[in-house]
């Protein structure tokens, strides 16, 4: 083999790309940001403002969950105080409660 031929310039530069393209293709697949071809991350703004919205909508339908556990964690302990106690004292919290 020649190693002082142009095949194995050409050789280099197809493995040197076709590694380049590999590692755009793992690091897009796993969202990470993409290089560009002086090694600098190339940022799109529209993915961005699109991780921004998801990020957005992800926080207020935590909240939103976050207040109806809390709401169903009363509504348990309610139900674990009405099972747990003696049925005179259930009695007479209903009769107060009609009295009302």
């Amino acid at each position: 083999m020649n190693w002082g031929g142009p095949g194995f310039v050409i050789a280099i530069i197809a493995i040197s790309y076709a590694g380049w393209i590999v590692n755009n293709w793992i690091r897009a697949r796993h969202g990470y940001p993409l290089e560009d071809e002086w090694s600098g991350k190339s940022s799109r703004r529209d993915v961005d403002a699109g991780a921004e919205r998801k990020i957005s909508l992800l926080s207020s339908e935590n909240e939103r969950l976050v207040g109806q556990i809390g709401r169903l964690e009363e509504r348990i302990a309610v139900l674990e105080r009405i099972a747990t106690d003696p049925a005179e004292r259930t009695a007479r919290d209903i009769e107060a409660l009609r009295d009302r």
